[in-house]
């Protein structure tokens, strides 16, 4: 066998490694991340706005709506639901690279996305995110925070820093 490149592609064969100095393959996981991560903020965010319009998919009634997505009593207004879904959509734009701004600006905001989801994953996970609201969350929702929602945030965190370039 021939000696093998930098990027992983062995020439006499053609075969590939995948290595991480293969542009082609670091920039195909990259962009796997992307689409992966904008499209689920997408969804949230289209569940914020169906939400602020007085939907309560995925959940019977909006009193349980609240207690599972915001641990209180009452939904937060259309208003709220409005401007997190419009801070999720920019997310998107963000990680999806389809906001018109600059690459060193796009990469500041990329991980800014992922600084915001990373710190409420973490919260959510160590049962924190009381800390970040003004409302003692409830049990069922600290139940729901740790078991998904956390762990999504993480998620969609490490998506976000895997789509930056």
């Amino acid at each position: 066998m021939g000696a093998r490149k930098p990027c992983g592609i062995d020439p006499p064969t053609g075969t590939h490694d995948g290595g991480a100095r293969c542009f082609p393959c670091h920039a195909r996981r990259m962009r796997v991340a992307s689409i992966t991560t904008s499209s689920a903020l997408v969804a949230i965010a289209a569940l914020h706005v169906g939400w602020g319009c007085g939907a309560s998919f995925p959940f019977d009634d909006r009193e349980t709506l609240a207690d599972s997505v915001a641990g209180a009593r009452d939904t937060p207004g259309p208003r709220d639901c409005f401007a997190v879904a419009g801070l999720l959509a920019c997310a998107a734009g963000l990680v999806a690279d389809v906001l018109p701004v600059g690459a060193a600006t796009r990469r500041a905001g990329v991980f800014g996305v992922a600084l915001v989801l990373g710190g409420r994953g973490l919260a959510g996970v160590t049962g924190r995110t009381g800390s970040l609201v003004p409302w003692t969350p409830s049990t069922h929702f600290n139940d729901l925070d740790r078991r998904y929602y956390g762990p999504l945030c993480l998620l969609l965190a490490t998506g976000a820093l895997l789509s930056a370039r």
